[in-house]
């Protein structure tokens, strides 16, 4: 047995999450964080407005170029400045895409954990 078991279920409620809630780009891809100016966003990234999560935002969303449509893995991440933890949703995005988001969820003070859905890898 695994050590991670996802049901297929759980990536279905993710599409349905995102399929069903305005998806809000609040930071486009290029743009800086707004409190780290070294930290650039590589694909656009936003939430999904009417969801909630652990910060009190709406749940986070890194939204590629792909043109798949599809929930394609999520980060984990931990941030120790923050001192929070939560999850950021991958939709529509190319491996390139994912790769890039990893390395910056990655850097300096946060780690992550990349869990890409079968069939996409």
């Amino acid at each position: 047995m695994d050590n991670l078991q996802i049901s297929e279920n759980f990536w279905r409620h993710l599409q349905t999450l995102v399929e069903t809630s305005e998806i809000v780009i609040d930071r486009p891809k290029g743009t800086p964080h707004p409190d780290y100016p070294g930290y650039i966003h590589p694909v656009d990234y936003g939430f999904l407005k009417g969801t909630s999560a652990a910060d009190g935002g709406g749940i986070d969303v890194w939204v590629g170029s792909s043109g798949s449509k599809k929930v394609e893995g999520i980060i984990c991440i931990v941030d120790m400045e923050k001192r929070d933890s939560e999850i950021k949703i991958l939709f529509s995005c190319s491996e390139d895409e994912i790769k890039a988001i990893y390395s910056v969820q990655s850097q300096e003070n946060m780690s992550a954990v990349l869990i890409k859905r079968r069939g996409t890898e």
